[in-house]
């Protein structure tokens, strides 16, 4: 399996950055909800979710340890909105 079809280089292929910031602080990455959804179509088959909801759910999740803001907003304050 190549690294290169992983979530997070996904992520960061949709971001068109290099590498992610890393600090919360400075989170200048930011995904759109759409930007999620294409991500957890593209990435069905590798995640493990049974529903479109829970994939997003787990994209979200990788953008918590990239620290990578969904909607402008962490990703954890993302997913109970």
């Amino acid at each position: 399996m190549s690294a290169r079809n992983e979530t997070p280089h996904k992520i960061i292929q949709s971001l068109g950055k290099k590498k992610c910031n890393g600090s919360w602080e400075e989170a200048t990455e930011n995904l759109t909800m759409e930007q999620v959804k294409k991500l957890a179509e593209d990435q069905k088959d590798r995640l493990t979710g049974a529903t479109l909801y829970a994939r997003c759910r787990e994209v979200m999740g990788t953008c918590v340890s990239m620290r990578v803001n969904v909607e402008g907003m962490s990703p954890k304050d993302a997913l109970s909105a």
